[in-house]
């Protein structure tokens, strides 16, 4: 039966590695992931996959470089109150604002031909702060008060808050040509008809290095040079993504040569690259990049087991996650005690841990009530059985893995936990962000340097039906504390005083443990190796936003 089951695995391997031929021809490049974008659409779902692709077709207006350094990318010049294109104004309830005066790049063209303009700007806000349009970050669209248009490259933008990061606009902007009629017809219905779904090959969306040639739907997408592109020349003519989502046949598809490479952001599992940078560094080479990005157990906070604290720390008590990090990623992968990294300078080190503590997790427990164990399993006096669902993306070995450990060992303190994942494309675009899932829901949050955690914490940002599932904080969670800290942060621009308050925000992150924190990412890059120019970030932009420096040596 062994054997059995190794060669069926085998030829399953082999036969996801054969459609797509060989390596690419040269001028071409294919990348592999392991997870297909649920839409297109810049504004609508918070789903890496998706930034991965667009980052080669449009650019933000502005963003965090390589060095962590914020740039302009769409713009010309970055904002400030010292160059005089910040201005501080009052709002019109007396409130403390600010306007920004954003030039748009002179020879940004959608790859129609029509140009990039301000009325794509506008455009943009107006979609971002309809209440039924569903757009992830709506905060952000509803903090703009307005946006004046100056001429056809020019526009300002009236905010109703000074923060510390006033001048960071990472708007991926919306051609108003072409998603106007759309949206203007139905707002509710928009995010089910965007042409980025219904047309994402029209060159009239893209005014990146690349636009989308070709989509099939959970299998490919294909990219082809931007004539229009104003800057740097990229190198490849062709850039095909294929989604693979079982890591072993994404490992099976580079080996064959019908993958040149695999995506660091959504590849190979760390555990999985160790092993094949053993085996196969004469003929890759493999980059290892430690990171902001945090992998963590949503709870639904909604489910009356998961709303009593008691409960959640025990979940985490129960434990080993340094056992984890060791067996599984060799250490590469730290544990993590809270929502920021240690490589962000507002990491407070002082939050509450939770270490392996079985015995303290079984006296929480008892003490929530859930004391009577029937079968290796603990009851409550209502008969109840203490149960709790967990998910994740199906085909991600790294993840299947952690759940059978943490199934494992909730198992010895009396948890049941029913183990039940998903495609990415269904657990994103629908469980996850629109809080269908009953227990606990494992992925990854990137962040940028000093990322104030609004639409993952504050509870304005609960999404529901009524605010047409726009938001992050998936879990539920409502603190009033919490809602003040963050309110507080954004509008700090004393760095230690505002240092002060990421202390107290990460304390109470810990404290009330509205997620349990796993361990800190690294990503693994599996490059050819004629393949130069890819840098990670270590935040959460891809390398793709620089594509146009990838360049090819053979």
């Amino acid at each position: 039966m062994r054997g059995r089951g190794l060669l069926a695995g085998l030829l399953l391997a082999l036969a996801l590695a054969l459609p797509g031929g060989g390596a690419a021809r040269a001028g071409d490049l294919t990348v592999g992931m392991t997870q297909f974008p649920s839409t297109l659409n810049p504004l609508i779902d918070s789903m890496l996959a998706k930034s991965y692709v667009l980052a080669m077709t449009q650019r933000p207006i502005t963003a965090y470089d390589r060095e962590w350094k914020l740039v302009c990318m769409l713009c010309t010049e970055l904002p400030s109150l010292e160059n005089g294109l910040a201005v501080r104004e009052k709002t019109a309830d007396g409130k403390d604002g600010i306007a920004l005066t954003y030039k748009i790049q002179p020879g940004a063209t959608w790859g129609d031909g029509t140009p990039v303009t301000s009325a794509d700007a506008a455009f943009t806000w107006e979609v971002g702060r309809h209440p039924k349009s569903g757009v992830s970050n709506f905060e952000a669209f509803r903090r703009i008060l307005a946006i004046d248009t100056i001429d056809a490259k020019t526009f300002v933008m009236h905010v109703d808050r000074v923060t510390f990061d006033y001048n960071s606009a990472g708007l991926s902007l919306l051609p108003a040509h072409i998603e106007r009629p759309i949206f203007e017809a139905d707002p509710a219905a928009y995010r089910h008809r965007t042409a980025f779904d219904s047309d994402p090959a029209n060159p009239g969306l893209a005014f990146g290095p690349y636009r989308i040639s070709e989509v099939v739907s959970g299998a490919r997408v294909v990219l082809v040079r931007n004539e229009t592109w104003w800057g740097q020349k990229p190198a490849f003519d062709k850039i095909t993504v294929r989604v693979i989502e079982n890591t072993a046949a994404l490992e099976a598809n580079v080996l064959s040569g019908a993958l040149d490479m695999v995506a660091g952001e959504l590849g190979l599992t760390l555990d999985q690259a160790i092993a094949f940078e053993k085996r196969h560094r004469g003929r890759f080479k493999v980059m290892f990049k430690p990171g902001l990005i945090y992998e963590h157990l949503d709870l639904m906070l909604d489910n009356p087991i998961l709303a009593d604290k008691r409960v959640r720390k025990a979940l985490i008590l129960a434990l080993d996650r340094g056992a984890i990090s060791e067996r599984l990623f060799a250490g590469r992968q730290p544990v993590a005690d809270g929502l920021v990294s240690p490589l962000d300078w507002v990491h407070e080190s002082g939050v509450a841990k939770y270490p392996y503590d079985p015995a303290r997790a079984k006296a929480l427990l008892d003490e929530a009530g859930w004391s009577i164990v029937k079968g290796g399993v603990r009851h409550n006096a209502a008969g109840e059985r203490l149960t709790i669902e967990l998910m994740t993306t199906a085909g991600n070995r790294s993840r299947e893995l952690v759940e059978q450990v943490l199934q494992s060992q909730w198992k010895q303190v009396g948890i049941d936990a029913r183990i039940r994942n998903e495609p990415a494309r269904v657990y994103f675009g629908e469980t996850v962000s629109k809080r269908k899932f009953s227990g606990a829901a494992m992925f990854a949050w990137l962040s940028a340097p000093e990322n104030v955690p609004r639409t993952t914490l504050h509870s304005e940002q609960i999404p529901s039906e009524s605010n047409a599932w726009g938001g992050q904080n998936y879990t539920g969670f409502a603190n009033p504390e919490m809602d003040a800290l963050i309110d507080a942060i954004e509008v700090e621009l004393d760095r230690p005083k505002r240092k002060a308050l990421w202390s107290r925000l990460q304390r109470l992150y810990a404290e009330e443990l509205p997620v349990i924190p796993l361990y800190w990412r690294a990503e693994a890059y599996v490059l050819p190796k004629w393949l130069s120019g890819i840098r990670p970030t270590g935040h959460q932009l891809t390398t793709t936003l620089w594509v146009e420096e990838w360049r090819d040596s053979r």
